[in-house]
């Protein structure tokens, strides 16, 4: 295993899945990083890195409009040549699609999730997955807000707005485990 990897590796083996389904993606992942090179996205199953963006002070959460899935996703997605800290790459993806200057892991650096999901093909890459590695990321500055491009707008919602905009489960997952973050 390439030294660069034991990042991913540390942050993998530190998270307790809360389903049997999640266990069975982690058990996946795990081998994608111990087969190598688990960030080279010419590989069928690579890794990747999002967050849902929360104002703990409002209760909403950030959602940003993916225009290739056609839906309400997190932000964050593929690490660049030579990040290999799943935190680090939501963290950037977070601030370039964003603008908020000023994000941070809430209420704590943990993984909140770990998922496997399809990738559509399309006119530049074939079908693939990505194991998505979740996280929470704080503003204290939601109105500083800039979506990185016209096609990519971003809708700071309740949770019960979110819920209702959402159309992917797995990320209706990732809501309901920051929802209990929110409540406390």
């Amino acid at each position: 295993m390439a030294t660069a990897d034991h990042a991913v590796t540390h942050v993998l083996t530190g998270y307790r899945p809360k389903t049997t389904a999640e266990c069975v993606d982690l058990e996946r992942v795990l081998g994608v990083v111990e087969a190598g090179a688990p960030w080279d996205r010419s590989t069928p199953l690579h890794i990747t890195a999002s967050a849902l963006i929360v104002h703990p002070g409002s209760g909403r959460v950030l959602l940003r409009w993916h225009q290739r899935h056609q839906s309400w996703l997190l932000v964050g997605g593929h690490g660049d040549p030579g990040e290999y800290d799943p935190l680090a790459i939501a963290l950037r993806e977070g601030r370039e699609e964003t603008g908020l200057p000023d994000l941070a892991p809430w209420p704590d650096a943990e993984v909140r999730h770990l998922v496997i999901v399809p990738v559509p093909e399309n006119s530049r890459e074939p079908a693939h997955e990505h194991a998505d590695v979740r996280y929470v990321l704080a503003t204290s500055a939601p109105e500083a807000v800039r979506p990185e491009n016209p096609d990519a707008p971003l809708r700071w919602l309740t949770p019960d707005e979110a819920r209702m905009a959402i159309t992917e489960a797995n990320v209706l997952d990732t809501l309901s485990r920051v929802e209990s973050l929110l409540a406390r």
